[in-house]
């Protein structure tokens, strides 16, 4: 009976699925080595709470849909949201929405005043301390009529401060840190909705900080 009483045991634990608490198996398994340490980085956690799964296909799908619908309705679940498994209880939220010309950053040195960066990374990507964009154009045969203009992509990370805590100090290391997880999990989207060239991001995320229009005029 003991010995039943083990095996039973150990067919059961075979058969449950360990939690998945390490950055790399967050936001379906999007995030490369060096996004999964930024991830670390940015939260301060080694171990997160459980990541949800299917947000990837999700996400995909829906900006299928919103394009054939021509339109990018409100309320969208975030393709992924990671809570650090510790006290501080941050996190961040990635999400994915077709834009429009005006949602671009690039017109002007208002950003820049307020702490936006802008980045030569895709159509254009930009970050602070609370949040990082990135907007790309896909060229894909799963988006019907994108080999005459190529819809536009947006992603968005926001970190979610705990109601007591404090956005991370507005550096370098911390908007590279934020780009580097939204590089991954995008190019894993763009990779799946097999937009042409990647959609035009590369294996690795660029931080080369480039001018507002402003300041190039000046």
């Amino acid at each position: 009976m003991l010995a039943l009483g083990l095996l039973l045991t150990a067919c059961g634990s075979d058969e449950e699925e360990p939690p998945r608490v390490t950055a790399a198996q967050q936001c379906d398994g999007t995030l490369s080595p060096a996004a999964a340490g930024a991830l670390e980085s940015v939260l301060g956690a080694k171990k997160f709470s459980a990541a949800g799964s299917g947000g990837l296909e999700r996400a995909v799908n829906e900006v299928i849909e919103d394009q054939a619908a021509k339109g990018r309705p409100p309320g969208r679940r975030p393709m992924c949201q990671v809570k650090a498994d510790a006290e501080s209880r941050a996190g961040v939220d990635i999400s994915f929405r077709l834009y429009e010309a005006a949602d671009l950053y690039d017109d002007g040195t208002e950003w820049t005043a307020q702490g936006r960066y802008l980045y030569g990374m895709g159509r254009e990507a930009s970050a602070d301390n609370k949040a990082a964009y990135l907007f790309v154009g896909c060229t894909s045969p799963r988006l019907k009529g994108s080999d005459e203009q190529p819809v536009p992509v947006e992603s968005v990370l926001k970190f979610e401060k705990p109601a007591k805590g404090a956005y991370p100090d507005n550096t370098p290391a911390t908007r590279e840190a934020y780009l580097t997880v939204l590089h991954s999990v995008t190019l894993a989207v763009v990779k799946e909705l097999q937009c042409k060239d990647n959609a035009g991001l590369g294996e690795k995320p660029v931080f080369e900080v480039k001018k507002w229009r402003g300041e190039q005029e000046g």
